[in-house]
C-alpha cells in the first residue's frame, strides 16, 4: 500500500518548512510507504525555496490559479493508494495525520474529513466564516443527506476510488466542497473525526468570506446538478 500525502501552498514561507518536516515524521511513525507531493501555486514569497529545501517531490505551478488547481496538480501526480490533503499554513496538526487515515485503513470509510467543529475545544475562527461553513453544511446535508459539520475542511484522507470517480473543476477554496458533494452522491462513505486546529500566526488568509463563499455556494448547486 501507498499512501500519497498532497500539500498545497501559496505564501506561506514561514510555516510549510515545519509543515513538512512534521508531515514526514508522522509518516515515518505511522510506517506505511508514502509518497510527499508539495506544490506550489506560484507564491511570490520564499515558499518554493523553503519546500524546496525540506521536501522530496515538488510541483510548480506556473502562475497563480489557486488552491483547487494546486490539488487537482497533486492529484495528477499521485500514485497513492489513500490520498491525503493537508493545509501548509499550520493549523493542521501533522501529528494528527493518523487518526484522520485510520477510518479509511479499516475500511469504515471512502473519505474522512478532519473536522474542526467536532473538537471539544472552542474554534477560533473569524464569526463570518463560521457562518458561512453552517450554511455550506446545510445545503449539503438538504442535497445530498450526508450530515456534516466542517465540509470546507482541507485536512482529508480517501481511498483512491473516490478520485477515479470524479471529474473536478475547482480552481479555488470550493473544491472542498465540491469533491464532498460528488462523494456523497456516489454513495461513498463519508466520515468526519475531530481534529485540532490552530489558528494561524503567521501571514494572512488569502479566503475572501463573499467572493469565496459566492463560488462555494455555487459549487455545491453545481457539483449537485451536474454531478
Amino acid at each position: 500500500m501507498l499512501l500519497s500525502v498532497i500539500i498545497p501552498v501559496y505564501n506561506e514561507e514561514l510555516t510549510v518548512g515545519n509543515v513538512i518536516d512534521r508531515v514526514k515524521l508522522a509518516m515515518q511513525q505511522i510506517g506505511l510507504k508514502y509518497e510527499l507531493i508539495v506544490v506550489d501555486d506560484h507564491s511570490y514569497d520564499r515558499s518554493l525555496k523553503v519546500a524546496i529545501e525540506h521536501s522530496g517531490k515538488l510541483y510548480s505551478l506556473k502562475q497563480h490559479l489557486g488552491k483547487g488547481y494546486a490539488l487537482r496538480a497533486g492529484f495528477a501526480q499521485a500514485k497513492g493508494d489513500i490520498i491525503i490533503t493537508i493545509d501548509s499554513d499550520g493549523s493542521h496538526r501533522p501529528e494528527e495525520l493518523l487518526r484522520v487515515l485510520t477510518p479509511v485503513l479499516k475500511d469504515k470509510a471512502d473519505l474522512v474529513i478532519g473536522s474542526r467543529y467536532l473538537n471539544q475545544k472552542n474554534v477560533a475562527a473569524r464569526k463570518l466564516n463560521a457562518f458561512g461553513v453552517r450554511i455550506f453544511n446545510l445545503l449539503i446535508q438538504l442535497l445530498t443527506g450526508t450530515a456534516i459539520t466542517d465540509s470546507q475542511s482541507g485536512y482529508r484522507a480517501m481511498k483512491r476510488e473516490i478520485l477515479n470517480n470524479q471529474k473536478l473543476n475547482s480552481g479555488g477554496y470550493e473544491i472542498e466542497s465540491e469533491m464532498l458533494v460528488k462523494t456523497a452522491k456516489e454513495s461513498f462513505r463519508v466520515v468526519e473525526v475531530p481534529i485540532s486546529f490552530e489558528q494561524r500566526t503567521y501571514g494572512r488568509s488569502g479566503v475572501d468570506p463573499l467572493f469565496d463563499g459566492s463560488k462555494i455556494l455555487l459549487s455545491i448547486i453545481l457539483a449537485y446538478l451536474k454531478g
